[in-house]
């Protein structure tokens, strides 16, 4: 397996397999809902990584 593959056992992996075939249209709305969370989440925290390191850098380029 490649460093970059993802492990089958992986949380991501794992739910984008799952089957949706049994879902209702509202455990699929809530699922969305969750995920656009997440997502938001996620790239609040990639914002803040770039800002950290972005701060740091002109720290020690003074």
């Amino acid at each position: 397996m490649e460093p970059d593959e993802p492990r089958a056992s992986d949380p991501l992996t794992l739910l984008v397999r799952q089957d949706l075939d049994p879902l209702s249209i509202a455990e699929l709305e809530a699922r969305v809902a969750t995920l656009e969370s997440e997502i938001a989440r996620v790239r609040l925290k990639i914002e803040r990584v770039i800002n950290h390191k972005a701060s740091a850098d002109a720290l020690f380029r003074r």
